[in-house]
C-alpha cells in the first residue's frame, strides 16, 4: 500500500497561505525554482553558509499578520511579541503535511531554504521522518521535482549539520528538543552541555549549532505544549536564532500571533476527521452494600468514591479524604457505612493505598460493587464484538480495522517471572479468553473465511511500550525507547500495519502513543485504566483514531457510515463528555457557548452597488459584542444566556440598522459558537433497515428515474473578456509604492513619573534601491499562479500600463495582480461552465441503496420514517431533522430520500453532493420533483465561496439532464420551503 494524498484540501491550503502571507512583500527570489543570487536572492551568504534572507520591517510583518488575522476571523495582534506564528489544527487533520508543504510554498515564493522542525519526542521524531517519506512523491509532483534534502539531527553525524548549512537546497533538518537543551555558560561545565553547544575539531572548532544559527533558519515547533514548556527550553529555541518560529499544534499554552485555527468543532462539522461514539461500560449502582473505590491517593490525603446521601437521594460521589475520617459522617450519615473508618493511608510511590475498616484498597480497588476486573474484561470484550462486526462491514470495501487499548500498568499486559522471562499479563490473557470466544460465533464466519483463524493469536495482539536499558518494559509518562520490533511497524513502517496481509489488529499502550502517532483505521479506543488522575487524557487518547480511514488503495474514505470512532469508556456517556469538553477547554483557552469581541470582523456581504465585498472590521465587530451584551443577551464575559438561543430560533435578535447587511452571516456565526461536540451515545446506536415497500413503491421510482443521470461540464471562459476586465481592474489599482526603508532617531527622557520614555527626534523615508536589483520573471510567475496562457498575461500587462509599479515592488505587483485575475476569472468561471447530460447509460443505479449502511442514535440524530427509504433518518443538523419531521408529517409529501455519499455531482472545484430529493403532490393536479439543499442560512454568502460555487453548478447539473427536476436551495425554513412548492 501506498497513502495518497490530496493537494486541493481547501482548508489545508487556507492553514498554507496564512504563512505565506505573512511574508508578502517580500522580495521574490526565484522564477520557475531557479535560484538566483545576489542580495535580493531570499539568501544571504554567512561565514558558515548560506542563510535565509528577510528584507521586511517588523511594521510590515505585523501589518500582513493582522491582515491574515482579519481573514481568518481571529484576534488582533497589536504587536508582534516576537516573530512566533500560531498555526491551532485538530488531531488528525494533517498538521504535518500542512507545514511540510509551507516549506515548499515559503521557498516557491521568497527562496527561503533553511529550516528546523523541533519536536518533544521520540515518537514525533519519527513520526515526521515517515511523513518526510512518504509525501516526497506527492510533493515532487506538485512542485515539479524542486529538491528537498531532510534528515534527523545525530551527534554523531556532524557533517550533516555543515551540509545543512552550506547547501542551497532545501534543507529540513528534524531534532528533539533535547539534543539542544542543555547548553553551557561556564566553560568548564562543558562537558554537561549537550553535543551541540561544543566545540568541535571535524568543524574546524566550532560548535555545531553555530552553523545553524548562522542560517537564520525558520523553525517549525510540532507540539509546542510538549517541547518550550521551561524558560530552559524557551532559551534553547532562541539559540537556534530563527528567522520566525512557526508553532503547530492542537492544544497551544502559548498563542502567540494566532493565524490559523481550525478547532474541533469545525473539524467534526466539516466531517474532516471521524466522528465520536462513546460505548460507556459501567455497573449500575445498586446503593445496598457499602460501595468503596480508590481513586487516587496524595500525601496524607486520598480519593475515594462513595455513594452519597443528600436531600433524600443517593449518588455516587467522588470524596477526598484522610486518616482518621468516619465514612458514615462523609456518606450523609447511611447505616451501611457505619464503623467504616480511614484506618491508614499509604502514599510513598507503588504502595499507594487505604485501609477501610479491614478492606485494603489500592488505586482502581472496589468493594461493594462488581469486580474491577469483571468490568474490564467486559470492556475488553466489547471492544473486540465492535472491531469484528466493523470488520465484517469494511473488510470487503478493502478497510483494515485496528483496535487501541490503553491501559493502566505495563505489567497488566506483559509482567516477567522471577527469572526475568516475558509472561502474559492479565490483560492479554483476559483477551485472548475473550477473542477465542468471540471469534467461534456463527455470524463472523464469513469473516473468518478471509482472515485466517489459525494465525497464532499472539500476532492478533501486540503492546509498543518504553523499555528500560535491560530491555524490560515498563510504565513511563514519555517514550524512549521501544519494544523493536512494534515500534517498527507501528512507527516506521504505517503502511504494512494498514495491510490486510498483516495479522496485527489490537494494540496496547501505556503511554508511550499519547501523541506523535495515529493512524487513519484507528476504530475503537478502549480505555482499561482509571479516568481520575491520569497523565494521558481523554483527548489525546481520541486523538490516536480521529484521522478518516483509508483503503487498501491508500485513498481516503469519504463516508460518514465508515468514519466513526468508537471509545469503550468506564464511565458514563455524560461524565465522559463533560469531562472531554473541559479538557477542550482548558487546553484550548476557547469555552464553549463563549461569543468573543473579533469573531464577527471577518463577517463580509456584497455590496450590490459596487458587486465589492463589504468586510466588518474589528472596530464594527467590537460594538456589535458590546450591543450584544447591552440587550443581555450574553453575560460580561462573553458566556452565552439562553435568551440569545432563543432570540435566534425566533428571529427576534435586536441590533442596529448598521449591522442588518450582515444580519444572516451574524446568526450563522453566533450559531457556530453555541454548538457543543457532536459525540453520540453507542448504547443507543442502531442499524438503519431498508424500507422495501417506499424502496419497490413507484412514487420512489419515478423520482429516482429523473435524478439519476449523469453529466461532464466543459469550461468556457472568452479570453477577451477576461483580459478586458483584468486591464480595467489593474489599472484602477491602489498606486504600488516603492520599498521604504524608515530610519528614525529616538531621545531617552527620564521623568519621575512617566519612568523612562522615548521621544522622537528625527524621522527620514528613503527609498530602498539595490544595484543587484533584478526583476522576476513575471509572465512566467503569472502564468504558474493562474495557469493561463504567455499570450493572455502579456496583453493583460501591455494593456494596464502599470509596469512602473512593477519596477517599485516586484512582488506586491504580482500579489495583487494575481488576485485581480483570478477574481476575475472566478466571476467568469461562473458564466463559463456548462453542463452536458452524458447519455441513457451514464447513471447512478437504485440498487446501490441496498448496500447501504446507516448508523442511527436514537436519543438525538434520527427521526423515525415510513415515507423514506430506510426506517429512520439520520440527520446532522437541527435544520435537518427539522425538514425531515415536516417531509414525515405533511401529506403533501409522497416521499423523501436524504441523498447518500456516492451520489455526487462532479464540478469544477470538486465533488457535491445534494441533501434531498423529494415528490410533492399537488392536491392531485401535478406531481412536483425537487432536489433540495438545506443549509443554517438561507443567504449564500454566508456559506465558504466553495460551498455557494458547488450549489450554482448543482443547478446548471439538474437543468441539463432535462427530466423536470427543480433544485432549490440552500433553504433554512421548511415551512417556507413547502409554501413556495405548492404555490408553483
Amino acid at each position: 500500500m501506498k497513502l495518497k494524498f490530496h493537494g486541493c484540501l481547501t482548508y489545508q491550503k487556507q492553514a498554507i497561505d496564512s504563512v505565506v502571507q505573512i511574508f508578502n512583500g517580500q522580495e521574490l527570489s526565484q522564477s520557475n525554482f531557479t535560484v538566483s543570487y545576489g542580495p535580493n536572492a531570499g539568501m544571504i551568504q554567512t561565514a558558515l553558509g548560506i542563510g535565509n534572507r528577510l528584507d521586511l520591517t517588523s511594521d510590515e510583518i505585523l501589518k500582513n499578520v493582522q491582515d491574515v488575522q482579519l481573514k481568518n476571523g481571529l484576534p488582533r495582534s497589536e504587536k508582534l511579541d516576537g516573530m512566533n506564528f500560531t498555526i491551532e489544527m485538530e488531531t488528525g487533520t494533517g498538521k504535518t503535511y500542512v507545514y511540510l508543504r509551507t516549506i515548499y510554498e515559503l521557498n516557491k515564493h521568497y527562496g527561503f531554504t533553511k529550516f528546523v522542525i523541533v519536536v518533544p519526542s521520540v515518537a514525533i521524531r519519527e513520526g515526521v521522518y515517515k511523513s518526510l517519506q512518504i509525501t516526497r512523491d506527492h510533493f515532487n509532483e506538485l512542485y515539479d521535482n524542486k529538491p528537498l534534502e531532510y534528515f534527523i539531527y545525530d551527534s554523531q553525524k556532524l557533517d550533516r549539520v555543515r551540509n545543512f548549512a552550506t547547501a542551497t537546497t532545501i534543507q529540513v533538518m528534524v531534532i528533539n528538543i533535547d539534543a539542544f537543551r542543555k547548553s553551557f555558560e561556564d566553560p568548564e561545565k562543558e562537558d554537561k552541555a549537550n553535543v551541540i553547544h561544543r566545540p568541535n575539531d571535524r568543524l574546524n572548532g566550532y560548535r555545531p549549532i553555530q552553523f545553524i544559527q548562522e542560517t537564520n533558519p525558520i523553525v517549525i515547533i510540532d507540539e509546542p505544549q510538549s517541547v518550550d514548556t521551561t524558560p530552559k527550553s524557551k532559551e534553547a529555541i532562541a539559540s537556534l536564532n530563527p528567522l520566525c518560529t512557526l508553532r503547530y499544534s492542537a492544544t497551544h499554552v502559548d498563542k502567540y500571533n494566532m493565524i490559523y485555527r481550525l478547532d474541533a468543532v469545525d473539524a467534526y462539522n466539516q466531517k474532516l476527521v471521524k466522528r465520536i461514539e462513546v460505548m460507556s461500560v459501567r455497573s449500575e449502582p445498586s446503593f445496598n452494600v457499602p460501595y468503596i473505590k480508590l481513586v487516587d491517593v496524595k500525601e496524607r490525603k486520598a480519593t475515594i468514591e462513595l455513594d452519597v446521601e443528600t436531600h433524600g437521594k443517593v449518588k455516587r460521589t467522588t470524596k477526598t479524604v484522610k486518616y482518621g475520617d468516619d465514612l458514615y459522617d462523609i456518606s450523609g450519615e447511611r447505616d451501611i457505612y457505619r464503623g467504616y473508618i480511614v484506618e491508614q493511608i499509604d502514599w510513598t510511590l507503588g504502595n499507594e493505598s487505604i485501609e477501610v475498616n479491614g478492606h485494603y484498597l489500592r488505586i482502581g480497588d472496589v468493594i461493594g460493587d462488581m469486580d474491577d476486573d469483571t468490568i474490564k474484561r467486559y470492556q475488553i470484550r466489547k471492544t473486540i464484538e465492535e472491531h469484528l462486526d466493523k470488520e465484517l462491514r469494511l473488510r470487503h470495501r478493502g478497510i483494515k480495522v485496528l483496535s487501541l487499548f490503553f491501559i493502566d500498568k505495563v505489567a497488566n499486559y506483559r509482567d516477567y517471572d522471577k527469572d526475568g522471562n516475558p509472561i502474559k499479563g492479565k490483560y492479554a490473557v483476559m483477551f485472548e479468553e475473550e477473542y477465542q470466544k468471540l471469534i467461534q460465533k456463527p455470524k463472523y464466519r464469513t469473516l473468518f473465511n478471509d482472515i485466517d483463524v489459525d494465525i497464532p493469536i499472539e500476532k492478533v495482539h501486540n503492546g509498543y511500550f518504553a523499555q528500560d536499558k535491560k530491555g524490560r518494559l515498563k510504565d513511563t509518562k514519555g517514550n524512549t525507547e521501544a519494544d523493536t520490533d512494534v515500534y517498527n511497524l507501528i512507527m516506521k513502517d504505517k503502511e504494512r500495519l494498514l495491510s490486510l496481509d498483516e495479522p496485527l489488529r489490537f494494540i496496547f499502550s501505556h503511554s508511550a502513543l499519547r501523541e506523535g502517532w495515529d493512524n487513519p483505521n484507528v476504530f475503537q479506543i478502549c480505555t482499561l485504566k482509571d479516568s481520575a488522575g491520569t497523565y494521558v487524557s481523554r483527548r489525546q487518547e481520541i486523538g490516536r483514531g480521529l484521522r478518516l480511514a483509508v483503503n487498501q488503495n491508500g485513498e481516503r474514505v469519504q463516508d460518514d457510515s465508515v468514519n466513526i470512532l468508537t471509545v469503550m469508556a468506564n464511565e458514563s456517556y455524560e461524565e465522559f463528555v463533560a469531562s472531554l469538553q473541559k479538557e477542550m477547554e482548558e487546553e484550548t483557552g476557547v469555552t464553549f457557548g463563549k461569543i468573543e469581541k473579533h469573531i464577527f470582523a471577518k463577517l463580509t456581504y456584497i455590496d450590490p452597488n459596487t458587486e465589492e465585498p463589504m468586510q466588518m472590521g474589528y472596530d464594527l465587530s467590537a460594538k456589535l459584542y458590546e450591543e450584544l451584551k447591552q440587550h443581555g443577551y450574553i453575560d460580561g464575559k462573553g458566556k452565552a444566556k439562553p435568551v440569545l438561543k432563543e432570540a435566534i430560533d425566533n428571529d427576534t435578535l435586536q441590533m442596529s440598522d448598521e449591522f442588518q447587511p450582515w444580519k444572516q452571516a451574524i446568526l450563522h456565526e453566533i450559531n457556530h459558537y453555541l454548538q457543543h461536540l457532536p459525540i453520540k451515545d453507542a448504547t443507543k446506536k442502531k442499524r438503519v433497515q431498508l424500507n422495501k415497500q417506499v424502496f419497490f413503491g413507484e412514487e420512489f421510482r419515478q423520482l429516482w428515474e429523473r435524478i439519476k443521470y449523469k453529466t461532464v461540464y466543459s469550461v468556457q471562459i472568452d479570453s477577451d473578456q477576461l483580459i478586458q476586465k483584468s486591464t480595467t481592474s489593474i489599472q484602477n489599482m491602489p498606486r504600488i509604492e516603492k520599498i521604504r526603508i524608515i530610519s528614525r532617531k529616538d531621545q531617552l527622557a527620564i521623568d519621575r513619573v512617566e519612568g523612562v520614555q522615548l521621544e522622537t527626534v528625527s524621522e527620514r523615508v528613503e527609498d530602498y534601491v539595490t544595484a543587484h536589483h533584478t526583476l522576476p520573471d513575471i509572465i512566467t510567475e503569472l502564468q504558474n499562479r493562474t495557469n493561463l496562457t504567455r499570450k493572455t498575461i502579456v496583453e493583460i500587462l501591455t494593456g494596464c500600463n502599470r509596469l512602473d509599479d512593477f519596477k517599485n515592488n516586484p512582488q506586491k505587483f504580482m500579489e495583487e495582480v494575481t488576485k485581480v485575475i483570478q477574481r476575475e476569472m472566478k466571476m467568469l468561471l461562473k458564466d463559463g461552465v456548462k453542463y452536458y447530460k452524458i447519455g441513457d447509460d451514464a447513471y447512478y443505479a437504485v440498487e446501490l441503496f441496498e448496500n447501504e449502511e446507516l448508523l442511527a442514535y436514537l436519543n438525538n440524530n434520527a427521526i423515525r420514517s415510513e415515507k423514506s427509504l430506510f426506517d429512520h433518518i439520520v440527520y446532522d443538523s437541527d435544520i435537518e431533522a427539522s425538514f425531515a419531521q415536516r417531509f414525515e408529517n405533511d401529506e403533501h409529501v409522497k416521499v423523501y430520500v436524504k441523498l447518500p455519499h456516492w451520489f455526487k455531482i462532479d464540478t469544477p472545484i470538486g465533488a457535491y453532493n445534494p441533501d434531498w430529493a423529494l415528490v410533492v403532490d399537488k392536491d392531485g393536479e401535478e406531481k412536483l420533483y425537487f432536489v433540495l439543499e438545506t443549509k443554517g442560512t438561507d443567504w449564500e454568502g454566508a456559506l465558504r465561496p466553495e460551498e455557494a460555487a458547488k450549489i450554482d453548478f448543482a443547478r446548471k447539473h439538474f437543468q441539463a439532464i432535462h427530466t423536470n427536476v427543480e433544485f432549490i436551495g440552500p433553504e433554512k425554513d421548511v415551512n417556507e420551503f413547502m409554501l413556495r412548492a405548492m404555490s408553483r
